[in-house]
């Protein structure tokens, strides 16, 4: 079994999306450790990239923060091994196939195994384009996660069977960010998953408020929010894991 199923196992599972370095990596490890004491029951560490073409304006700043910071993906995986020393909960890495495959596939997905990374998303991966990673991801035990958009379609059931870890529902079309109001069929394309996969699926994307979150979970397995964790690292800068933690815990409230 997936490491990552375990976030699931009791009840609707919260996941908690941190960009690396915003503003330093003091902070993200503070923010991380209260997220998961506050009930993240999984984490998605954000590798920045230069040019992150499924992030909106709050998570692009919290990239080139982290950029500007001096921020590298070596500094990042020696970063995580000293996180994995008292942080057990799922990790997985959220980042772009460029920046993998300008490392080096194998190298980098061997590095995930080593850290103890349980699972890599790559929003700009086309699921036929998947096989370039894929096969090496097999060999060192770390899941290929798949996402599912509301413009999937007939897609939807071909990339729930071949899913690993969860399934990550695109709530909206666009970029992430925060929004009033999800109008998307998501309990539609859920029901197209689970006839297909006994593999959890979460969904994030827009999902900011515990209203938001309790609808989203009532649906699915699990909620991933980013960019209003993101916002408060924006606002607070050092400070900001007090109020990440009483963040988490509300969002978690709501979907107990």
């Amino acid at each position: 079994m997936s490491n990552i199923q375990k976030a699931f196992e009791d009840g609707k599972a919260f996941i908690a999306f941190i960009t690396c370095g915003d503003p330093d990596l003091k902070t993200t490890s503070a923010a991380i450790r209260a997220a998961v004491e506050n009930g993240a029951d999984l984490i998605e560490l954000g590798i920045p990239f230069s040019d992150p073409t499924a992030e909106g304006p709050v998570i692009q700043g919290a990239n080139l923060r982290a950029l500007s910071g001096g921020i590298t993906t070596d500094i990042i995986f020696e970063f995580v091994r000293e996180l994995r020393k008292d942080v057990g909960v799922p990790i997985v890495f959220m980042t772009y196939a460029n920046v993998v495959f300008s490392y080096g596939a194998e190298k980098f997905i061997a590095a995930c195994r080593d850290i103890g990374i349980d699972g890599l998303i790559l929003p700009d991966l086309p699921f036929e384009e998947k096989e370039e990673f894929l096969p090496v991801c097999q060999r060192y035990g770390v899941d290929l996660i798949s996402l599912i958009a509301p413009t999937s379609n007939d897609r939807i059931a071909m990339i729930a069977k071949e899913a690993e870890g969860f399934i990550y529902v695109v709530s909206s079309l666009g970029v992430t960010g925060m929004r009033s109001e999800i109008k998307t069929d998501l309990e539609s394309i859920v029901k197209v998953v689970k006839e297909n996969t006994n593999i959890p699926c979460a969904i994030g994307f827009g999902i900011s408020t515990p209203e938001q979150a309790k609808k989203m979970s009532d649906i699915s397995d699990g909620v991933i929010v980013g960019s209003a964790i993101i916002k408060l690292l924006e606002q607070y800068g050092n400070h900001a894991p007090e109020f990440i933690g009483k963040y988490v815990k509300s969002m978690k409230d709501a979907i107990r």
